[in-house]
């Protein structure tokens, strides 16, 4: 489908770049500098899609778009911007624009959304009210672009939404995004984390319990679903709920009601979930670990968050940023130069934007120097331990995991394709690593929790599944 587009904007080159693109597919394409050129263009009659920018020398395209939408409600606006932040991306769905795309954008994106706005002929407004500052989320990377269209989408509606993504990338920042820039803004935000919570309380901890439902129940307690009303619940580590708690979940959700544990009152369940998990719900399904039902109702709107290795150029915005955010909290204010950042950008960051907040704030505590160079970088990183250090991986355990895929393809080679490799390997290595940290602290789980960076209830949960024996060891003599 063909169509008459008017592009809006100061920058020349974009001018015929996209005027170019958009005339060999066969659209009737003209192009102007400033808004006032803009309304002298539209006094001739409407296109049939406008591409604006954001940014223009005579006013701003989002306030332009406001503005034009209240006396032309059916023009599909397309808005093109190089202030790539999730406030853009959701003031410009906010006022009614049919799509956001950021600078530097792809042609065949670009091309693809003007089909989009001719099929659809308007855009939804969304009522909504952002602050604007002190959105947590930061990055300019096309990656986290696509994260903050999502949300800009969603904020308005109530559709429970998934969060992936591993762990340390922000999954509970995006979570209170979509609370925080949505209509129950003003309402709780719960967050409750699946994993830490011992699976025998985990009914009682989401829908609350009657007096007497069970031992040590002295007094009726609301439960989070309770205590989230008209606002959000978050339920991080969702891959961690035991079965029976999922099936409670599910006619939570398929009803929206649910009773407290012991109780026979029907309470109406009155707010949004959102779910996060870092690990891979679609083949915990396939292997009966997670119901498949339950999947496809929290996955209504799914968000992947990328690891930071694969958005090395929001590295250097970042840490500066809690750089900042750290001499804000009273920590001497330092900075990196052009050695330091680029050892920084090389580094593949296992534990994520969590691991560069922790880096950043060693090197505001025990930076010498108020400029901080590569060495005192690699040394802030190596001061984290082994497991965050920038180095190769003991070669004899390098050794150990290629021998045991050789056995495998010998053996077994079927379990090189079956999807089911990662989590046996993982599970091979886990044994071993929690039953020598055990021997190491004589036994005592709180010791080997925090030895291992995990909570003692978690460590418990592995125990179990692995049939580990926790009994305590004495010390000789």
């Amino acid at each position: 489908m063909s169509g008459r587009i008017l592009v809006v904007d100061d920058d020349a080159a974009i001018r015929t770049v996209v005027g170019q693109a958009l005339r060999r597919l066969g659209h009737d394409v003209k192009t102007v500098g400033t808004l006032a050129d803009m309304h002298q263009q539209l006094a001739g009659g409407l296109p049939d899609v406008l591409i604006t920018d954001v940014v223009l020398p005579d006013g701003n395209g989002l306030d332009m778009i406001s503005s034009l939408l209240m006396t032309h409600p059916g023009l599909p606006v397309i808005v093109l911007s190089a202030q790539n932040t999730l406030t853009t991306a959701v003031r410009a769905t906010e006022v009614g624009a049919f799509d956001y795309l950021p600078k530097p954008f792809d042609l065949d994106m670009l091309a693809r959304t003007v089909k989009g706005a001719l099929d659809r002929g308007h855009a939804a407004a969304i009522s909504i009210d952002p602050d604007g500052d002190g959105l947590p989320l930061i990055g300019r990377s096309p990656a986290m672009q696509d994260v903050y269209r999502i949300i800009a989408r969603v904020v308005s509606n109530d559709l429970t939404v998934l969060i992936s993504g591993e762990s340390g990338t922000g999954k509970e920042l995006v979570a209170r995004a979509v609370h925080d820039l949505g209509p129950r803004r003003h309402a709780p935000f719960l967050a409750i984390n699946m994993a830490a919570i011992p699976r025998e309380l985990i009914e009682a901890e989401l829908f609350g319990h009657e007096r007497g439902a069970f031992t040590g129940a002295q007094a009726r307690s609301a439960g989070r679903f309770e205590q989230a009303a008209g606002g959000t619940l978050f339920l991080d580590e969702i891959g961690d709920m035991p079965m029976e708690a999922q099936t409670r979940l599910l006619r939570v959700l398929q009803s929206g009601e649910f009773t407290t544990v012991g109780g026979a009152r029907t309470i109406r369940a009155d707010v949004r979930i959102v779910a996060a998990t870092n690990r891979d719900l679609a083949q915990f399904v396939a292997q009966g670990r997670f119901r498949e039902d339950l999947f496809y109702r929290l996955n209504v709107v799914p968000i992947a968050l990328p690891a930071l290795r694969e958005r090395r150029q929001d590295i250097a915005l970042l840490a500066r940023y809690f750089l900042d955010q750290a001499a804000q909290q009273g920590l001497p204010r330092k900075q990196l130069d052009d050695a330091a950042m680029a050892l920084l950008e090389s580094y593949d960051w296992p534990g994520n934007v969590r691991e560069l907040e922790n880096t950043m704030r060693r090197v505001a505590v025990l930076g010498r120097d108020e400029v901080i160079g590569a060495d005192g970088v690699q040394e802030m990183l190596g001061s984290a331990g082994s497991v965050s250090a920038p180095t190769l991986a003991d070669p004899g355990i390098a050794a150990a995991v290629r021998a045991r895929l050789d056995r495998l393809a010998r053996e077994e080679p079927t379990v090189l394709d079956d999807g089911t490799l990662y989590d046996r390997i993982i599970g091979e290595v886990e044994r071993p690593l929690i039953e020598a940290v055990l021997a190491r602290h004589g036994g005592n789980q709180l010791r080997a929790a925090r030895a291992l960076g995990i909570n003692r209830n978690t460590l418990r949960k592995r125990l179990d599944t692995l049939d580990i024996d926790a009994t305590p060891q004495n010390d000789p003599g």
